[in-house]
């Protein structure tokens, strides 16, 4: 093993020794009372089976039949969700084919980033994977199941269902992705469109066209931001199947990978003698094999948030100097929109999760001593699925990329290092992702210009008031603030500004996810404003240094003024009512700082 993954690695098991414990407890405990259905009651049980065949209904009287759940965030807005559509009726078909039950334990919401973007909505999106949780939760509360299928894909689905899915720690889950859309009009081309439209240069129409033709299909958006740095964390954390995350939908292959998705989870229960419960598979170990796929692939910086809530989950706690010190070991061995042109169908076609999964481990960055879903060993994972007479087999993958300007081995890599880097300084600590930004950009001194939505910069950029160096703070915008929205809306013009010629970065309290481009931004900045954070003492005009070669970031002004600053308030009622915003107060105040996952659960643990 690279000594940095050990030390890490350690370090967390080290750190989190008593809460795995506690964790471990709980789920031996649970695990001594299943199956669960077997201690319902009469009617207990006869409620649980009564709209089940009569052959089912015998099935699970007898308590030696699996009974599966199945929780679907399916719902036909969302592209990466409308393939789900028939997948309880496929996975129960394959399932019965093995002799065991399927029922859906529950639905669970499932938004998308992608509409709500810039609108009021948006503000619960990261809402929205704690609610995923504990709707999961509820799901999965009847004590009727002896494992589970989670059917999502998206930006917080995934992690929601995972979050649930480790509280229930004492059964199998297996994830059952459903693959990106085929390609449409290249990133690039989308980027470029989308610039000359924040600079007035074609109609609304002509954007409406370009995006239309990106997103074109049912299928996963095929940029690589959080929905595909989800399949590929999943994957390389051993809960879904090899080489599953990148099939397209509606293929002979991804129908067959589904239905052997169902039938595997079944053999893994408490039922059978290959016992995999998903508490005994995310262990520091894979959960450090997540770390080092997403920033070996420049995945996105939501998971600075989402892997530090999974862990927590799992009774470990990871903090944002393991990102760090991952990073600074991991090389980085793909080039995908947003950090190059290509796109994650060609990720798939250039050797996939196969060969990126085998580069990692022949450099000694992963640790091959995990259990999985397919069995024990990372090394299943350097295999990749085929069609064999209509059945999938699974023979070695790539031994080189079969395009390495889009992906490359860890020997021959874009970059010694990782696409994450942790900035610390008076303004408190950040996050920036690195991966796509200019060399002569890592370093940005420059004035102040303070803002408290993304729709200002918009106001500000069209009055021309931005022509010139200047660091945008934009705040208030953090999850006890306002749920902690994405601003991507500010990426177009502050990209424009710095094709211009200038000197331009970003600091937020707000969200950037896997599409922060090439304009450095420092985001999730901890603590947030509203919670007393120095962001909320910046003045028009204060020059802001931001460097992410000495992961520096602070407001140059004497601490003896800072201190007599009076801390800057904004009226958020605006955000706090309207679209349903009004019925998560209590999200937005229980919230964690978003080094500790920007999470509500769990705060007893």
């Amino acid at each position: 093993m690279h000594p940095v993954i050990e030390r890490v690695t350690q370090r967390i098991e080290e750190r989190s020794a008593a809460d795995r414990l506690h964790y471990l407890e709980q789920m031996a405990a649970a695990r001594r009372r299943g199956p669960h259905r077997g201690a319902l009651s009469c009617g207990n049980l006869a409620h649980g089976f009564a709209a089940c065949g009569k052959g089912e209904k015998g099935e699970l009287r007898s308590l030696i039949k699996a009974n599966i759940g199945i929780v679907t965030a399916y719902n036909d807005m969302l592209s990466a969700h409308q393939p789900y559509h028939d997948y309880p009726q496929k996975l129960k078909q394959a399932i019965r084919e093995v002799g065991s039950v399927a029922q859906v334990a529950g639905g669970v919401p499932a938004m998308c980033d992608g509409v709500t973007q810039g609108q009021p909505g948006m503000e619960l999106s990261l809402i929205s994977r704690d609610v995923i949780a504990m709707a999961t939760a509820v799901s999965l509360s009847h004590n009727m199941f002896d494992g589970g299928l989670m059917l999502g894909i998206c930006d917080k689905i995934v992690p929601g269902l995972l979050l649930a899915a480790l509280r229930f720690g004492h059964l199998p889950f297996v994830f059952v992705p459903a693959g990106p859309m085929p390609s449409g009009i290249s990133n690039k081309e989308k980027a470029r469109v989308r610039e000359l439209y924040a600079e007035g240069k074609v109609s609304k129409d002509d954007l409406l066209e370009a995006e239309a033709a990106s997103y074109h299909s049912p299928g996963t958006c095929t940029f690589y931001g959080t929905a595909n740095s989800n399949q590929l964390v999943i994957e390389m954390m051993g809960l879904q199947l090899p080489g599953s995350s990148f099939v397209n939908p509606g293929s002979g292959l991804r129908e067959e990978l589904t239905r052997v998705a169902a039938q595997q989870v079944t053999r893994i229960t408490d039922l059978g003698t290959d016992y995999t419960p998903i508490s005994d598979i995310v262990t520091a170990k894979s959960i450090v094999n997540g770390l080092v796929g997403l920033l070996a692939t420049a995945g996105s910086t939501n998971h600075t948030m989402h892997l530090v809530a999974v862990a927590r989950a799992a009774g470990y706690r990871v903090n944002w100097d393991d990102f760090a010190e991952l990073s600074s070991a991991t090389p980085l061995v793909t080039r995908l929109y947003p950090n190059g042109e290509a796109d994650i169908n060609a990720f798939q076609r250039a050797g996939g999760m196969a060969f990126l999964i085998r580069t990692l481990l022949d450099a000694g960055l992963l640790h091959e001593d995990v259990k999985t879903v397919a069995g024990p060993g990372l090394h299943r994972y350097t295999q990749k699925p085929e069609l064999e007479e209509g059945k999938v087999v699974w023979r070695e993958g790539p031994t080189e990329s079969l395009d390495t300007s889009v992906l490359r081995s860890a020997q021959k890599p874009f970059s010694d290092h990782g696409g994450l880097t942790v900035l610390k300084g008076n303004l408190g600590r950040a996050v920036m992702k690195t991966s796509a930004i200019p060399e002569d950009r890592e370093i940005i001194t420059a004035p102040a210009v303070v803002l408290t939505s993304q729709h200002e910069l918009h106001q500000r950029f069209e009055a021309g008031e931005l022509d010139r160096d200047c660091v945008v703070v934009v705040r208030f915008q953090g999850p006890k603030a306002i749920g902690m929205p994405e601003l991507h809306k500010l990426t177009p013009p502050l990209s424009v500004l710095q094709k211009r010629g200038y000197k331009v970065a970003l600091v937020t309290d707000g969200r950037m996810s896997g599409a922060s481009g090439d304009v450095p931004a420092a985001i999730h900045v901890t603590p947030e404003a509203v919670a007393g954070g120095l962001i909320g003492k910046i003045q028009d005009g204060d020059l802001v240094r931001l460097d992410a070669l000495g992961g520096t970031l602070d407001v140059l002004v004497e601490s003896d003024e800072l201190a007599q600053r009076p801390q800057a308030t904004f009226d958020l009622s605006d955000s706090h009512q309207g679209m349903g915003r009004e019925m998560f107060g209590a999200f937005r105040a229980n919230f964690s700082g978003a080094e500790e996952g920007a999470c509500v659960l769990f705060t007893d643990q």
